[in-house]
């Protein structure tokens, strides 16, 4: 088994599959995503590795977040449904 490192940002931030698709949404990474989606995810190449707690899959949070962001922006790309619209999130008026 390997020794986890702890550095001044503290130890690593498991999270189960659902867990991270509700950190996801409540954050405003993106804008829905289910537990089954963040399993689909993590089938594809670039997924943060993924641990076997028990039944539970788990995932450092810290390293899952940037890359939802980055699938996120490519869903937003291919799909209008998911730009920001204007008078909303980050616009300033």
């Amino acid at each position: 088994m390997e020794a986890e490192t702890i550095t001044e940002e503290g130890g690593e931030d498991l999270v189960t599959f659902r867990e991270a698709a509700r950190r996801a949404v409540d954050e405003g990474v993106t804008p829905s995503l289910t537990h089954q989606r963040v399993s689909q995810l993590s089938k594809k190449e670039g997924f943060p590795p993924v641990r076997k707690i028990g039944r539970a899959n788990v995932v450092d949070w810290r390293l899952l977040k940037p890359y939802l962001a980055a699938h996120a922006e490519k869903a937003a790309a291919r799909d209008s449904r998911r730009r920001p619209v204007a008078g909303q999130e980050g616009d300033v008026d």
